[in-house]
């Protein structure tokens, strides 16, 4: 069906195409129509976090901001979703358009800037869906919040949605927010992960759960960022780590209509360096902290080709745009096939 609306829809500005996929989406599924419009994946489920998944592939942050659509975003076959990023106080986010299609290269060029109704009001939406199953909430902090001050917003957040949520994500790695990535300098993270993991440990054990936490980078980091990053992550005990965010590295698409458009880069131009980072975690990392692999999937080959570099679960978005829901159960199946081809099956 996507197929068929893809056309239609690139005749709209793309932020409002993704109000009205979103709105149908809604609909198909208080229709119970959910049916046309994505089959299930198979079942293959993975153990990481501490959690049991479904099948590894799921939603990655941004789509769904609010968790104002879950229960139609959770009958897509997704493994997990992962809603937010949500701030302490509601946000507009930067004046449109800020969001731009670029589809001789299968991209998107994004400059939202943590557009959310607030952390009360994602909670809420949680609160009155039938999701049920693992949801991941991603975490930020306010644009007027100087870094300085930054971890009383993400502490907000963490203490709001942490009974809700599977696991929570810190995001410190949108390009959108100006001095956020300033938050990934190792001194500065060093403290800013100590004291959100207190939080952590603290309210795990007020709730008598604990609930895993994940950073989330940027794919823009040198060597040298990567090696004292995963030192932090490491001496700090984090649960795991997303890789990667979008990039400010726009020379994939130089020359195009929209590619100097300022904000984030998702989308194929980032695949490969996306893979990259994957496995430069995974061998800074070992086997002591997972990694959820972003960026790029385009066909269920991208899928696995970040689980070969290291990664236990994988996040789409940007494909979804250009493939539609039917990527969901694609890179469940290829990811499926390659394990049964490797196991001699």
């Amino acid at each position: 069906m996507y197929r068929w609306l893809r056309p239609l829809l690139f005749q709209l500005d793309a932020e409002t195409a993704h109000g009205l996929t979103l709105y149908g989406l809604d609909v198909a599924w208080r229709s119970e129509l959910m049916r046309f419009v994505a089959a299930p994946p198979v079942d293959l489920p993975v153990e990481a976090f501490g959690i049991r998944f479904p099948n590894p592939v799921g939603l990655a942050a941004g789509l769904d901001k609010n968790a104002d659509h879950l229960d139609a975003l959770g009958a897509l076959g997704f493994g997990f979703i992962e809603v937010g990023t949500v701030t302490p106080r509601p946000q507009i986010g930067n004046d449109r358009p800020r969001l731009f299609r670029l589809p001789q290269h299968e991209a998107i060029i994004n400059r939202m800037g943590f557009n959310n109704g607030g952390v009360d009001a994602l909670v809420r939406n949680v609160q009155a869906s039938r999701y049920r199953g693992v949801l991941g909430i991603n975490i930020g902090k306010n644009k007027d919040t100087p870094n300085e001050q930054a971890v009383d917003d993400y502490l907000f957040c963490l203490e709001r949605v942490y009974a809700h949520a599977s696991y929570i994500t810190v995001n410190i790695s949108s390009p959108n927010t100006k001095g956020l990535r300033d938050l990934q300098e190792e001194a500065t993270l060093r403290r800013f992960i100590e004291t959100l993991r207190e939080a952590q440990e603290r309210l795990g054990s007020q709730q008598g759960k604990r609930k895993p936490m994940l950073l989330k980078i940027a794919p823009d980091l040198s060597e040298a960022e990567l090696d004292s990053i995963a030192e932090v992550l490491l001496a700090a005990c984090v649960d795991g780590v997303i890789c990667t965010n979008t990039t400010i590295d726009h020379s994939a698409v130089a020359g195009d209509l929209h590619g100097n458009e300022t904000g984030g880069l998702s989308g194929r131009p980032l695949r490969a360096r996306a893979t990259e980072v994957v496995r430069g975690m995974r061998q800074r990392l070992g086997d002591r902290i997972g990694i959820i692999g972003v960026g790029g999937i385009l066909e269920g080959g991208d899928a696995a080709a970040k689980l070969d570099a290291g990664a236990e679960l994988v996040q789409i978005y940007s494909g979804l745009i250009y493939r539609g829901p039917e990527l969901v159960a694609e890179c469940v199946n290829e990811i499926r096939r390659q394990q049964e081809y490797r196991d001699g099956r």
